[in-house]
Formats: C-alpha cells, structure tokens, sequence
C-alpha cells in the first residue's frame, strides 16, 4: 500500500501537469462557442457514468466491498488517454481535450460528491480512514487543479520549447501509471485473483455500456461524426490513476481499488479495438 500511496499522487500530479501544458485558454472559450457537443459529453461524464454504474451494481449484485471501487472509477473525469485515441479515431481531438480539462477540473468537487453518496447508498462500513469530503477535495485541488494551472503558465512563459518536450512528460505519466497499478497487483495478488473475475466483469461490462451509449447519444445530438466518436471515448476512458489516488484516502487495504485497477487495464483494451474498428469500417458515418 505504502507504494501506492506514495507513487499515486506524484503520477496524478505529472499527468495533470502535461495535461496543463497542452492548453490554451482557447481551449476553454471553445466550450462557449461549440456549447452543444461540450453539453452532451458533461451530462454524459458526469451524471449517466455513475448513474449506470450504481444501477450495474444492483443489477450484477456486486459484493459491497467492491462497489465503492467502481463507482470511483465512475466518478473519475476522462483520462489523457482519451485526447490520443481520439486523435487515432479522427475525432474531435480539440473537444476531447476540452472536456477532459474541464471534467478534471470540475472534479474536485463531483468525486468527493459521488464518494459521499456511494458511501451511503451502499451502506459501506469498509472506509477505514476517518475522511472529509472537504480535506479530499483539497487534496485534489493540490495534485488535478495546482499542476494543471503551473502546465499552463509553463506552456505560456515557454512557448514551443513546452510543446517540443511535451512528449517526455507523458511517457513519464504513462510509466507511472503502469507502475501505480503494477504495484496493486503485486501487493494484493492473492487477494486480487480472487477479486479479479467478479471485479473485471463489472469493470467490463461498464466500459463497453458506456462507450456505446455516448456514441449513440452523440449519434443523434451532436453536431458530426468526429464529435461523435470524441465523446464516446470520452465516456470510455477514466482518469484511473486519479482514481486510485482518492481510494488511497478512504482505504487501508489497496485490493478495495482492485476495480480501479481492472477497469484501467480494460479500458485501454477496448478502447483501442474500439478505434479500430472505427477506423476498419469508418463506423458512425451518417
């Protein structure tokens, strides 16, 4: 766990730095002039995720200890992940990246909402560390929100020369992204192979539920295809790494994060056949 703790707010932090760094402030005033396709991915991050998510639970009757686990996930903004499948996919990359930015920086305040409310709708008694959705939300703003605003300056005050270095930062993020759930695994083995198939099959099911819904909700409320296929993987891709950082808040035992973790590794895989396949069949046209 201490490695978790440890690695999961500094991996978080350089994420959102280079996520920082990939701004501009045009990427926010896009929201305002292209509001209609901005709106459908927000209602659909923000409220449909975690509403399919609590109604997976009930419906699957997943175990109590693993239900907090997924709805944190749920409630984790789109991850950086998104803005390159996106570009893969040819969709909307300037939507994907404004609705990332948005999403995580409104998260300060909808994760520790949703956590609060997971706790007591699931009557979850295995928080075992005394919390406050107000420290939470603060730590949050230190590690999403503080990285993403010194990103921005840096990318302002530097120009280009950000830009050009860019990628070493998100090889950096994606290393300690690999090692953040690589260290998961490795702590709880024995536990997690008993956890794994119950908690990879929610995790799966919830992938695919929501990529398919933001795409066919996208279908007939968004302006094209390419916003189309933006928000679907918008919908698809969470911030797992953040994720995992607010589980080290509330737990003591990291195999509670082993949905976290399953849905991380999960949703790369789907995502990825996903873009092929939209790529393979130019699926979506109208």
């Amino acid at each position: 766990m201490e490695i978790v703790t440890t690695i999961a707010p500094i991996g978080l932090a350089i994420i959102m730095l280079g996520l920082g760094a990939s701004l501009t402030l045009s990427d926010f005033s896009r929201v305002i002039k292209n509001p209609k396709d901005f709106f459908i991915g927000f209602v659909c991050q923000l409220f449909v995720l975690p509403l399919v998510a609590y109604l997976l639970i009930i419906i699957l009757k997943v175990p109590t200890e693993m239900a907090l686990g997924v709805m944190l996930i749920a409630a984790a903004p789109g991850g950086v992940t998104s803005n390159v499948l996106t570009k893969f996919a040819d969709g909307d990359v300037a939507l994907s990246v404004s609705l990332t930015a948005f999403m995580s920086l409104v998260s300060i305040i909808s994760v520790p909402i949703i956590v609060a409310l997971a706790i007591d709708l699931f009557e979850i008694s295995y928080v075992t560390k005394e919390i406050s959705m107000i420290g939470i939300s603060l730590k949050m703003f230190f590690v999403v929100t503080v990285p993403v605003i010194i990103g921005m300056i840096i990318r302002h005050l530097t120009g280009d020369l950000m830009i050009r270095n860019l990628k070493i930062i998100q090889r950096i993020s994606i290393a300690l992204f690999f090692v953040v759930f690589a260290a998961i695994y490795i702590e709880e083995w024995n536990n997690i192979v008993s956890f794994l198939t119950r908690a990879g099959t929610i995790a799966l099911i919830l992938n695919v539920t929501m990529m398919t819904i933001g795409f066919y909700v996208a279908k007939f409320f968004a302006s094209g295809v390419a916003q189309q296929r933006a928000i679907s993987l918008e919908c698809g891709l969470q911030n797992g790494t953040l994720a995992v950082f607010v589980g080290t808040q509330l737990f003591d035992n990291v195999v509670y994060m082993v949905p976290t973790a399953a849905y991380a590794l999960i949703m790369l895989t789907t995502a990825s056949i996903f873009v092929c396949i939209l790529r393979k069949c130019n699926f979506g046209q109208k």
